[in-house]
């Protein structure tokens, strides 16, 4: 059996890798690390600074010792379009030839702008179709990835979609109920991931283009300070207490404005595909979980269960002598998705 790829994670701020071992239904981490980027070296999912993300897995593979050079990335943002739709019954073969022809309904790109990729999620629905997940991304993302895995020197076998990462990991370490909604929230620096999961199927997939930035955003604009001194007030808040009040004021004021945005996206979701299932439950993850301030906004409107989905703390067998604890503990959240990655094998559909 082939061993997992090494996930390499390209966000907003940094580069996360993951390597993990698979045996005996038991998954464990081997290799963990995460290296800063320069400010604007990923723009909304496209890579504006090659060099710099080349030198940071360059870093992050002479200090973790990794050998292999099969890996999976993902892609995310406006760049990508994720759709779940429906199609009469037909062979792979038949699928390929239809969605080549109807794509122009599906997706707001010409065909030729981007790389098309499909799965059949169901094989025969209520209705008596195929229930197909879609994903269309646009080319030159798509190219600069390759690029990128050449430059570095390693060997792009898996490129996911970051969404779909998070849902793989969430799945091994806590597995989906039939009759249940899993909501997986995912908030990043830049953008917001929403992966409305029913029954262990993903039905609809959202980038929201709002994330940990917005609030590093406002503190600046309120209180008139330099990125990284904002950023430092964003740590001091995190825990959700700080004697500053115009800082309370400003951190509350902008993360119900984000809540309201997730939560109208969820609204829309339920309100025109969601059926009636036992349970519902939102799983919180990214950089934003951290943030008290954004969580207990979240929690205010969802109206269902809520947890934070840390991969460290249940379910991932973690060598404690082997690892930095503490720096698990701070990556915990935003590790999702270089973790998903890392259980992708090469070759793998999905």
């Amino acid at each position: 059996m082939a061993a997992n790829c090494i996930g390499i994670d390209i966000g907003a701020t940094s580069v996360k890798i993951a390597q993990l071992k698979e045996r005996r239904g038991t998954v464990t981490l081997m290799n963990f690390g995460v290296h800063p980027l320069p400010p604007e070296t990923i723009v909304e999912g496209s890579i504006m600074n090659q060099a710099a993300v080349v030198d940071a897995i360059h870093n992050l593979y002479d200090r973790l010792g990794l050998r292999s050079r099969d890996v999976a990335m993902a892609v995310g943002g406006r760049s990508v379009i994720v759709k779940k739709i429906s199609m009469p019954k037909m062979s792979m073969e038949e699928l390929a030839e239809e969605l080549d022809l109807e794509m122009e309904h599906h997706i707001p790109f010409a065909r030729d702008e981007v790389e098309v990729d499909f799965d059949i999620l169901e094989e025969e629905n209520e209705e008596g179709q195929m229930n197909v997940m879609l994903v269309a991304a646009r080319k030159e993302v798509v190219q600069d990835f390759q690029d990128l895995a050449l430059e570095a020197g390693i060997n792009l076998r898996v490129l996911d979609v970051a969404a779909f990462a998070v849902q793989n990991l969430y799945e091994k370490l806590y597995g989906f109920d039939k009759d249940e909604l899993v909501i997986l929230m995912n908030i990043g620096a830049e953008a917001t991931s929403l992966n409305m999961v029913v029954g262990g199927v993903s039905t609809f997939v959202r980038d929201v283009g709002i994330g940990v930035d917005s609030v590093i955003g406002e503190i600046q604009r309120s209180m008139g300070l330099a990125r990284e001194a904002a950023e430092a007030k964003l740590n001091e808040i995190s825990s959700g207490m700080s004697p500053d009040m115009k800082l309370m004021e400003t951190v509350k004021k902008v993360t119900d404005v984000m809540a309201g945005e997730y939560q109208r996206s969820i609204e829309f979701f339920m309100s025109s595909i969601y059926t009636s299932l036992g349970s519902k439950k939102l799983v919180i993850s990214g950089g934003g979980a951290m943030l008290k301030p954004l969580v207990d906004a979240i929690n205010s409107r969802a109206g269902m269960e809520t947890m934070i989905f840390n991969p460290f703390a249940g379910g991932l067998k973690v060598p404690e002598k082997r690892f930095d604890i503490q720096l698990l503990r701070q990556h915990a959240t935003s590790s999702v998705v270089a973790l998903g990655l890392a259980l992708r094998k090469p070759g793998d559909k999905r």
